[in-house]
């Protein structure tokens, strides 16, 4: 064995996968998630962090674009899988390992991948080149710029190309894009970018987009919306209501996850994802119970975590009835993680509560624009998650 295979092997035992999932599989994404941790793997949060791209379920045309520009980010040796079934999980991360192990595969890869981003004609002909811009309020919460358009358009969907449309190129030195200037609420001149966050993004609802305008990291002039809208989704038949149930409580446990992990909570993130995980499995209503209950003991208690989410995104009685939005959504990012802990808590006590954020998903995403105009990045998507957004199709299956 030579020194480049023993490398390889070695970095095959930690290898960094970035999980792209289709709306309506989740549970899948869970699934896949579970066994990156259980084999000392880690997730990316980037591109350019990533060995493995995992893609969960059968995108569009849309999202397979945005994955195919993602998979033109990663860096070698580089691994893509798809899986579309929770049993095939395990196989097809093996398959990948022992791919990640094919040195001379991966050699060839690199000399076949432009070594310099593609030129574009247009108006003159500008560079395209991938940028990666890290936000935030936590460790978690990476923002990942990517795809270029007209007017300095900017895809955080950890996707790629950037095409500038400008006469000059030192408005692009290098392909880089550079903001424009704009004024802010005081009427001071700030950087204006225009940013799509979405539709693939770490914690972040599968398949929607946000655009806006970025100006210094506050958001402003936004637009929402699912791709993909008429896509078919495909995958098994419907379950039983036993396990529907414990389906919708795993799904509520998601949302906390994303929660918690984009407020910096890790150790907390762990209990809930260990929650989602028993109920994903056959549950143990008992154990549950009791985990849901440390999981809700432990959010009330730290007071960081109140200092952290109190006041983000508050809305009124009045807000909510403009939007037509349910009453749980009231208040700040504190109050409406505590009402999906309060939730979460009444569907494992009782099959038949845990309805109230069960309401129409195109409401919630048509009012996000005004919901999230000033609010900060990182702000943004704190709220975002603390909506509980699902965007599995009316008509899913068992993996959404």
């Amino acid at each position: 064995m030579g020194v480049n295979d023993m490398l390889a092997r070695c970095a095959a035992r930690r290898a960094h996968a970035l999980v792209a999932e289709v709306p309506g599989n989740w549970s899948l994404r869970a699934q896949v998630e579970r066994r990156l941790a259980a084999g000392g793997w880690c997730e990316a949060d980037s591109p350019a962090d990533a060995d493995v791209l995992v893609v969960c379920g059968s995108p569009g045309p849309e999202l397979a674009a945005a994955v195919d520009r993602i998979w033109d980010q990663l860096p070698g040796p580089r691994v893509r899988i798809g899986v579309d079934d929770p049993q095939a999980v395990d196989a097809a991360l093996a398959g990948a390992a022992e791919e990640l192990l094919e040195v001379a595969q991966h050699r060839h890869d690199g000399r076949q991948r432009p070594q310099s981003p593609e030129v574009n004609g247009e108006h003159g002909g500008a560079d395209s080149s991938e940028s990666h811009v890290n936000h935030g309020h936590t460790d978690d919460d990476h923002m990942h710029h990517g795809n270029h358009h007209t007017h300095h358009e900017h895809d955080m969907d950890h996707g790629g190309e950037h095409h500038m449309h400008h006469g000059h190129m030192q408005m692009a030195p290098q392909g880089i894009a550079l903001a424009e200037g704009g004024e802010d609420r005081d009427g001071l001149e700030m950087d204006v970018l225009h940013v799509r966050l979405g539709p693939v993004l770490r914690h972040w609802p599968a398949g929607l987009v946000l655009r806006c305008t970025l100006q210094g990291d506050v958001l402003t002039g936004g637009q929402a919306w699912i791709v993909d809208h008429g896509h078919q989704h495909h995958g098994l038949a419907a379950v039983s209501s036993a396990i529907s149930v414990s389906l919708r409580a795993a799904r509520r446990c998601d949302h906390i996850v994303d929660l918690l992990a984009l407020a910096g909570w890790s150790r907390a993130a762990d209990i809930a994802r260990d929650v989602r995980d028993m109920l994903l499995d056959a549950p143990d209503t008992g154990r549950v119970q009791a985990s849901v209950g440390k999981l809700l003991g432990v959010l009330r208690r730290s007071r960081l975590l109140r200092w952290s989410l109190r006041g983000l995104t508050p809305l009124t009685a009045a807000d909510l009835e403009r939007h037509d939005l349910p009453a749980v959504l009231a208040g700040d990012t504190y109050d409406r993680l505590l009402a999906q802990a309060h939730e979460l808590r009444d569907m494992v006590s009782d099959p038949l509560a845990g309805r109230l954020f069960n309401f129409d998903r195109t409401t919630r995403i048509d009012a996000l624009p005004d919901l999230l105009d000033g609010a900060e990045l990182a702000t943004a998507r704190l709220a975002v998650a603390s909506f509980g957004i699902d965007t599995t199709p009316a008509d899913a299956n068992r993996h959404g």
